[in-house]
């Protein structure tokens, strides 16, 4: 097995009588289809439908949850549950100790492990397990990092800025991220409207090339024209959020696609289910205009 200490990761636990009804009505995943030994993805959001904070959700015992996050972001994404709380009869709390621990590969070796395995759901294909509470050994986090890019999984500060991305963006549509038939949450018009009309744009894709890829935040483009944003990257892979629909009609032209001076490949993750358009129709689609 192999195994990564995450020191950027910090628990916020929200627990209670009112827990789960609390954090439904706010969060865009569906409590209701979350079972115990399992971490889902999700968003708090800005009215407008965009992420305000993200994390992995799971359960920690009866009305009780951890909300696993940005270290960075932990204490102001703990601030606004607080503000959310009204009379809800809640705590919110972070953990002040609470080691972050995810490992991959064969599962033979758990026991070295003093929390038990909680599964992550964003991994449709692959076995990773997310250990709370655990070693504090470092293991190899440059691993954790290329099989993260590997798998399409973006995370906010790497890959994409808070308020900057919807939750289609960054698939969390297709993570298990969204509950699309659960009750209302912040910001839940909106991402209910992407997703019945289909207008999603922006998508994760998968960067390869030839030569080590430069610093996340570079632009792809395609004749000059932005198509794209660089996230993270390990040597010649990476994480790219982009308009696919951009980047079809930059294949169909067999127009190259540039990171600085770099010609780079752009792949779906193989577990998703989006595809890019079939066909591009009218100019406002074409590489280079401006998203709508």
């Amino acid at each position: 097995m192999s195994f990564a200490q995450l020191k950027d990761r910090a628990l916020v636990s929200v627990s209670g009588p009112d827990a789960e009804n609390f954090l439904q009505n706010i969060l865009t995943t569906d409590l209701d289809a979350l079972a115990a030994g399992e971490a889902k993805p999700g968003a708090l959001l800005t009215p407008q439908g965009k992420i305000l904070f993200d994390f992995l959700i799971s359960r920690a015992g009866k009305s009780s949850f951890r909300l696993e996050c940005r270290a960075d972001i932990s204490v102001d994404f703990m601030r606004r549950l607080i503000l959310y709380k009204l009379r809800a009869k809640v705590e919110i709390a972070k953990a002040d100790q609470g080691l972050v621990t995810v490992a991959w590969g064969d599962d033979s070796t758990t026991s070295r492990f003093d929390s038990t395995p909680v599964a992550d759901a964003r991994f449709l294909d692959a076995a990773v397990s997310r250990f709370y509470d655990g070693t504090a050994e470092v293991g190899d986090p440059a691993a954790w990092q290329a099989l993260r890019i590997a798998h399409g999984i973006a995370e906010s500060g790497s890959d994409y800025q808070l308020g900057d991305a919807f939750p289609h963006d960054v698939l969390l549509d297709e993570t298990g991220g969204v509950g699309f038939r659960k009750g209302c949450y912040v910001g839940q018009e909106v991402v209910s409207r992407m997703q019945h009309r289909g207008t999603a744009r922006r998508r994760v894709l998968i960067v390869s090339a030839e030569r080590p890829l430069p610093a996340p935040g570079t632009e792809l483009t395609v004749a000059g024209r932005s198509v794209g944003t660089l996230g993270s990257t390990t040597g010649t892979t990476g994480l790219a959020i982009a308009r696919i629909d951009r980047v079809k009609a930059a294949l169909d032209a067999s127009q190259p696609i540039m990171v600085d001076d770099i010609t780079v490949s752009l792949a779906i993750p193989a577990w998703a289910k989006f595809t890019f358009p079939l066909e591009i129709v009218g100019p406002q689609e074409s590489v280079g205009t401006e998203e709508a």
